[in-house]
């Protein structure tokens, strides 16, 4: 038979199949079918909490200090440097703070993806990456923070997007070094404790021996904005430096076991002594009205320096004692209940029900007219309030599951196989993100939370070297 004398049956036969437009897709589903499944858990109950909140959690003072400095850009001379505020002034001419809340609910998801897809990127298997993602996506803790105007959010985002960048690849392109200096320096802008991050990159990419354009790249995206907020830093409150409370802070940690005794500071200095008021927690010593810093003339923030000099005498006179309450406070982090601490605070592994007031303070009433006039407290909105109530999250997969996760990143390190330094840049950070606020001021469950999705990650690369180094043994055995 001719190709003229074929009948339409034949030709059809030798025609091309259609191509499937969704094959792709669908294969792209089977083979992460069960992380599917947990964002899209994770995703409805942010969901749920966009509903059953009638606003953003706002805390007093920091949610409207955050929300004053991003109507009116200046540096603060007290705690908090304005990388948070730039975003709420992204934001602001929505005029909404729940708005806020979803794009930090985003966040949060866009946290659990980073990990996972890094973690299959590792070739760990998809039921492993996706536990990995747990505690960042189901622990209240987390979704509490999302609904909240605090920077804790995006610290937390930027760091785990700068650290994927830099390990995504064997030797990460130069344009995501840059993007990860830069991500690490707005991280450091929105809480100065994440600054050395910076430095932590470096060295990894130094001893990974990535050449000269690489660190040169990083480096330079991530000191440039850190150089920039300290200029306008200085034009603003005099002083070369990213915000004004850090001698603040190491004092009060320092007034847990200061001993002017044992310090013997100078006859300036010993103003700062304690002098017999008590606290529960040393943060608690900031506020506390009768504490030697708050008594002195011009207030706490005025002595930072003064301040910081005291601290840093006490503790080259008092090194253990220093250290056995950094210790001691950091330990609090793997409680199998979160502890209360400061004991006015109240821990939980549950969501928030019910109604709060907001104080009737002039920067309130400021920031409702300036930001968003439907600011009000917190109160939970029926039915919706009440599935939140009954959500319990187990208690292992809080604190004892992250010091779990910290053993096993050991572990990975030890073993010497596959990505030990990626591990050890992991392990590192997430340990200096854990430790570090409670040797410059105090424990706070919320300041544990940005060390989590870190460790999760450097638990998962050490689980895979892990499982080499075993499946090695068996084959050689």
């Amino acid at each position: 038979m001719t190709v003229h004398e074929m009948t339409p049956e034949a030709t059809a036969d030798r025609r091309p199949l259609p191509r499937d437009p969704y094959g792709k897709a669908r294969a792209l589903f089977r083979r992460h079918r069960l992380f599917t499944l947990v964002i899209a858990l994770a995703a409805a109950l942010r969901i749920l909490m966009m509903a059953g909140y009638a606003t953003a959690q706002l805390y007093w003072y920091d949610s409207f200090t955050y929300l004053d400095t991003a109507n009116h850009l200046a540096p603060s001379g007290a705690f908090h440097p304005a990388g948070y505020s730039f975003f709420l002034r992204l934001l602001a001419p929505f005029h909404s703070v729940m708005l806020v809340a979803g794009v930090q609910h985003a966040m949060g998801l866009g946290v659990g993806l980073m990990i996972y897809l890094l973690l299959r990127r590792a070739a760990l298997p998809a039921w492993g990456a996706a536990a990995a993602t747990v505690p960042v996506l189901f622990d209240p803790a987390f979704l509490r923070l999302e609904h909240a105007v605090l920077s804790d959010m995006q610290v937390i985002f930027l760091t785990v997007a700068a650290l994927a960048l830099l390990l995504w690849r064997a030797r990460p392109p130069i344009w995501a070094c840059a993007a990860a200096g830069a991500a690490l320096a707005v991280a450091g802008l929105t809480r100065t404790i994440a600054v050395p991050v910076l430095g932590l990159a470096f060295l990894y990419l130094l001893v990974r021996r990535m050449g000269r354009r690489r660190l040169a790249v990083l480096a330079v995206a991530g000191t440039l904005p850190l150089l920039g907020y300290a200029t306008w830093y200085h034009q603003h409150n005099d002083r070369f430096a990213l915000s004004g409370a850090d001698g603040v802070a190491l004092w009060a940690r320092s007034m847990t076991f200061a001993d002017c005794s044992v310090i013997k500071p100078p006859v300036e200095e010993a103003k700062l002594c304690p002098n017999g008021t008590m606290a529960d927690a040393a943060s608690e010593y900031v506020w506390a009205p009768g504490a030697s810093l708050n008594v002195l003339p011009g207030g706490r923030f005025a002595n930072n320096d003064l301040a910081r000099s005291f601290a840093l005498h006490a503790i080259a006179a008092q090194p253990l004692d220093y250290l056995g309450d950094v210790v001691r406070d950091t330990s609090l982090a793997f409680a199998r209940k979160p502890v209360a601490h400061p004991l006015r605070t109240n821990p939980a592994l549950s969501f928030f029900h019910g109604s709060s007031e907001l104080p009737d303070y002039p920067l309130v009433g400021k920031v409702r007219a300036e930001y968003d006039s439907d600011i009000r407290g917190l109160a939970s909105v029926e039915p919706y309030g009440s599935i939140l109530a009954a959500y319990r999250y187990p208690t292992f997969l809080h604190g004892p599951l992250f010091g779990l996760a910290l053993i096993v990143g050991v572990a990975g390190m030890l073993a010497g196989l596959g990505r030990r330094r990626d591990v050890t840049l992991l392990w590192a950070v997430s340990m200096f993100l854990l430790v570090a606020p409670v040797a410059t001021l105090d424990f706070d469950n919320r300041y544990v939370l940005p060390a989590v999705p870190v460790a999760c990650l450097a638990a998962g690369l050490a689980a895979k070297s892990l499982a080499e180094r075993i499946s090695r043994m068996r084959g050689s055995g």
